[in-house]
Parts: structure tokens; sequence; C-alpha cells
């Protein structure tokens, strides 16, 4: 969805995947900067996307991943891609300010921080819910129109299966769930 909205919107999208496979799900709907962390040279690869794209923002669904250092590893290429045309060095690091946002929990490890990517910076948490109060009524409408009109496209989801709540329970469905796969959502339908 992300990708949809920030093609239509002219945004340019850094987005980090853990597959060979959703590097080309991301590919074949349009993402132009896919990193994978699987890939030897992932690092490189983002400090790369972000020079390009500019990015000192960034949101990270797993909540740790990579062992749970991927929110200073971004943090870290930001710091690198900030620094790649500076032509002073300062032992604080840029004065970009960088920020990664936490909004899921795939990755149940601590989150990890080895502090290489100066002094501004932040990590925080992101609520759906707090940020729609910060933005007002209006840019709330504003969105909701938007879903409404593009609930069959941008905002399309698909489920690798449909469950009643008594399928939910059994142990073998527990653990395909569990796994929190791209592309392996559960629909739970209460009236089935």
């Amino acid at each position: 969805m992300l990708v949809k909205i920030c093609i239509d919107d002219n945004i340019p999208l850094v987005n980090i995947v853990r597959t060979k496979e959703q590097v080309e799900l991301l590919k074949n709907i349009g993402a132009k900067y896919v990193c994978n962390t699987s890939d030897e040279n992932f690092k490189e690869t983002l400090v790369t996307a972000l020079i390009e794209t500019g990015a000192t923002l960034g949101f990270d669904a797993t909540g740790g991943g990579n062992n749970g250092e991927l929110p200073g590893q971004i943090l870290a290429a930001m710091e690198i891609a900030s620094n790649s045309e500076s032509s002073e060095y300062s032992r604080y690091g840029s004065e970009t300010y960088k920020q990664v946002y936490i909004y899921g929990g795939l990755d149940p490890s601590p989150t990890i921080l080895k502090r290489s990517y100066g002094m501004s910076w932040g990590l925080g948490g992101w609520l759906l819910m707090p940020m729609l109060k910060k933005i007002g009524m209006e840019k709330f409408q504003e969105m909701r129109v938007r879903i409404a009109k593009e609930i069959k496209t941008t905002f399309a989801s698909g489920y690798g299966q449909e469950i009643s709540f008594e399928e939910m329970l059994q142990p073998e469905i527990i653990k395909a769930y569990a796994q929190q796969k791209t592309g392996n959502k559960f629909l739970v339908n209460p009236q089935m």
C-alpha cells in the first residue's frame, strides 16, 4: 500500500525487505528502491538509496529486524548519506535530523542501537490514533475519502486463507499465521 501511495504522491520511498521474493513483489508494483537485509551489500544499497532520495525519516514494521539492529542500521545509513556531500567534519555527526518510528512488532527481539549516527536523531513509536488526533478532522476526512475511493486498488488487501473463529484456535493454523509472512494473511470470518 505504501509503495502505491508514494508513487501516486511522487514521494521517493526506500523499502527494506528480508527476502528476494519480497524484492520482486515490490519491484513488480513499481518500487524503485528495494533493499534486502539478506544481501551481502545491504548497507551499501541502503546508503545509495538514501543518498538518491534524501530520506531522513523511516518507519519500521518489524520493531527490530536484523537481530534487533534494523532501526540503528537505518539511522547509521542516514548519517552516512547525510555526510556524503559534507565538506566539514564534526565529532557530533551531521546536523541532519534522522528519525525512525517503530509501528509494528513482527520481530519480538530487543531493539539494539549501536550509536554510529551522530547526535541528531530520534527513535520512537508510532500509533495511528494519536497521529489522527494531531492532524485534525479536516485532514482525517481527506484521508477517509481517499481510502474509500481507492479501497479496491491502493488499499486492497489480499488473504492467503479465510478461517473461522474455531479454526483460528487449531494448532496447525496458529503455527501458519504466527509466521507473519508476506502474502500469508488470514481473514477471520465470524460467520463461518
